[in-house]
């Protein structure tokens, strides 16, 4: 399956923005979707994940109550809502998929198998 993020994110600090990720070349129902993002000079971290139906999700304490996650399979594509962001949130985004397995979604780089090719966001002041 390939991921594609189109565009750039570029959002004003107390804005909102949604990412977007489109599977093609698979069902994406069959793949638990998740989100990461990598600041410079920093790790890759877990953003939020969601299960295939996308009847279970889970965004990571931090980013809890302004970060959602949704999915809409008829469209083959993951959503990343992005609200009141923050400096601290500028990063590349990157949006993962793995195909079904033990667990309803998967919160750890090494259990995603696919992968976009990223998509930066800049917070302006």
């Amino acid at each position: 399956v390939q991921l594609v993020e189109p565009g750039r994110g570029l959002v004003q600090a107390g804005g909102s923005l949604r990412l977007s990720c489109a599977a093609s070349g698979g069902t994406a129902s069959s793949y638990a979707m998740g989100w990461f993002r990598q600041a410079p000079g920093k790790e890759r971290e877990f953003v939020a994940a969601i299960s295939r139906s996308g009847f279970r999700s889970r965004v990571t304490d931090s980013m809890k109550g302004r970060f959602t996650i949704s999915r809409d399979n008829a469209k083959n594509t993951v959503y990343q809502q992005m609200n009141t962001p923050e400096a601290e949130d500028m990063a590349v985004y990157y949006c993962a998929a793995q195909p079904a397995g033990r667990s309803d979604y998967y919160s750890t780089t090494n259990e995603y198998h696919y992968w976009g090719e990223g998509n930066q966001v800049t917070v302006s002041s």
